[in-house]
């Protein structure tokens, strides 16, 4: 089960690495501003620093996953703390944007070997009431992971520098990396000696490369652009060809039967909009936090902690309760809390202070921590019991895919109302941040509605035989 003398050292190690590159998606927030000034870099150049990211992450979570099953979870889990390791010295040391933005992307590719281990590894070394407890508290590690994660990056940006944010994870990575070799066993999953589905990664990969892509040159540039023109363009054609692949495939990455399923594709929805609702808009927040009050990254940071801080909470206290309300009814709900949270904070006007936010942001962490935690267990009712691995990946992709696609359409929004992106006088941030906070308020409310309406478990849908318990879900 484990090695050395501690039982709970594996524990040590998966949430070590688990939060580690959980923090990497939001620590960036707060140093931003930062960063665009030492690289001169665009705001486009800044969207795709977010983007990168979580685009890798989202590509390869799945075929990560099936990796990790087939050639051994330790190995894989080690093979992406070390090069989560490397992509982030080379982040600390970029030169300039470009360098950055391609080491972000390997950090992602990493991440996503790291993320999609982790929990199957919890569930190797634990049995019975020690995996309740290891579970729970990897749970409370990941959701803390998004608060810290930005007050974080706000310290090390204003006491040391923005290049910390990625440098830190070095001795983080090495201690992780000691841990998890002396005491974390090898395990397999039921899909051992089984192939990798390449070709549907790639045409995956291609699509959302390219329509994010495609997304923020719109912006930049114009829609009739003959590069956005042809970026969309090549993500219809990754779209179908990656359709044309899973339906041929004998091992798909996505069974497209699945998304057949009324209540499993109203629910993948739900895992695009929510991401994309309740944290996208923070890039733009933050900007407007810092360049336009002219705080301080730390006090940028404080400013946009309690929506994290009310979904910890909630998701805590109210653990027992959500088990109580069936998982399509919570994952609706809190969606709808997510998108009025949104909406309130249409509040903002040139004149604002950073209290604005406050309502606004509380409303939405209750939310989040209404409909995260029991996410996945409303697409393992939602699909087939064979299938339940599947249906757990696809929520975690489709989550940090809405991320990614997040920043670049709000992105775009508020370039429209703001002259550069990061440049322009206080009424024009908070037109643009209002033209933003409306798309992803009635957007979430939209899909909540879609959710209520489709996610409940037809009667057709249901097949006999044994649910795999479903594996918790951090809070991203």
């Amino acid at each position: 089960m484990t090695r050395g003398n501690g039982k709970w050292w594996p524990l040590f190690a998966v949430c070590l690495g688990n939060f580690m590159l959980l923090i990497d998606v939001t620590i960036v927030v707060a140093s931003l501003p930062q960063m665009a000034g030492d690289l001169d870099a665009g705001f486009s150049d800044l969207q795709w620093v977010m983007d990168a990211y979580a685009l890798a992450l989202a590509a390869l979570l799945m075929a990560a996953g099936a990796a990790g099953d087939r050639f051994g979870r330790r190995r894989v889990y080690v093979l992406g703390l070390s090069g989560f390791a490397l992509a982030s010295l080379v982040c600390g040391l970029a030169p300039n944007a470009g360098v950055l933005i391609a080491a972000r992307a390997v950090q992602g590719l990493a991440a996503a070997a790291t993320l999609a281990t982790n929990a199957p590894l919890l569930a190797a070394a634990y049995g019975g009431r020690d995996r309740g407890v290891a579970f729970g508290v990897w749970g409370a590690v990941s959701g803390a992971a998004s608060a810290v994660g930005v007050l974080l990056g706000g310290v090390l940006t204003e006491y040391v520098d923005w290049r910390a944010i990625f440098l830190v994870n070095l001795p983080v990575s090495a201690l992780a990396l000691l841990i998890t070799w002396r005491t974390v066993a090898e395990s397999h999953g039921p899909r051992e000696g089984a192939g990798i589905d390449w070709p549907g990664t790639v045409t995956f990969t291609a699509c959302a490369g390219a329509l994010t892509y495609g997304l923020i040159r719109g912006g930049e540039e114009s829609w009739g652009d003959a590069g956005t023109v042809g970026a969309l363009a090549a993500a219809a054609l990754a779209l179908a060809a990656f359709v044309a692949v899973e339906l041929r495939s004998p091992a798909p990455l996505l069974d497209l039967a699945l998304m057949r399923r009324p209540s499993f594709a109203a629910l993948m929805a739900a895992a695009l909009v929510l991401t994309a609702s309740a944290f996208a808009h923070y890039t733009f927040t933050m900007l407007w936090l810092q360049n336009v009050l002219g705080l301080s990254p730390i006090r940028a940071g404080l400013a946009v902690v309690p929506m994290a801080a009310s979904a910890f909470v909630t998701a805590g206290a109210g653990g027992r309760l959500w088990q109580r309300v069936p998982a399509w009814a919570a994952v609706g709900g809190g969606l709808f809390l997510i998108g009025a949270g949104t909406l309130a904070l249409t509040a903002i006007s040139a004149g604002s202070g950073r209290s604005v936010l406050l309502p606004g942001l509380i409303v939405s962490g209750v939310g989040v921590g209404m409909a995260v935690p029991v996410l996945v267990s409303a697409a393992l009712q939602a699909a087939p019991p064979e299938r339940a691995g599947m249906a757990s990946g696809a929520v975690n992709t489709f989550r940090q895919l809405g991320y990614a696609l997040g920043v670049a359409v709000l992105g775009t929004l508020f370039a429209t109302r703001v002259s550069g992106g990061t440049s322009g006088t206080p009424a024009d941030f908070a037109a643009g941040l209002d033209l933003v906070y409306v798309t992803a308020g009635v957007a979430a409310v939209l899909t909540a509605a879609l959710v209520v309406l489709l996610g409940r478990p037809r009667a057709a849908e249901a097949a006999p035989g044994p649910v795999e318990a479903p594996v918790p879900e951090p809070a991203a």
